[in-house]
């Protein structure tokens, strides 16, 4: 099957030109976004329960506190999944070194806090 079959010529997917990467590369490209993505539902799932399912004994500031960090975060992912995975294809496409990413780190230290407030809630008088 030739590269880009079935694509008008001139179409690169929204990458911006190059060659064609071998398409495993391109494929976990896509995995790791729906990786992301899963990862941003995940989030929501749990600012749904910890706001509306889950009977807490916390303070109200701080179980709102918790469900809107776990909603910001889920929502700067989704926002920011789909340009990691442009980035890294145009990279792959021009045969550039790979970008780095801050989406881990943010990730990281976005549920280091909502752990903090977690505790909190649960320790705090």
């Amino acid at each position: 099957m030739a590269s880009g079959e079935g694509r008008p010529p001139d179409d690169d997917g929204g990458a911006g030109g190059g060659s064609e990467p071998d398409y495993r590369f391109t494929l976990a490209n896509e995995r790791t976004f729906l990786a992301w993505i899963r990862t941003a539902l995940a989030l929501i799932a749990g600012a749904v329960a910890v706001l509306h399912l889950i009977p807490l004994d916390w303070r109200p500031g701080v179980r709102l506190t918790v469900g809107l960090a776990l909603t910001a975060l889920a929502a700067v992912i989704t926002v920011y999944a789909p340009l990691r995975w442009l980035r890294v294809q145009r990279a792959m496409r021009h045969g550039l070194p790979l970008p780095v990413s801050a989406l881990p780190v943010v990730t990281t230290v976005g549920v280091a806090v909502v752990c903090a407030a977690v505790l909190l809630g649960n320790y705090w008088p």
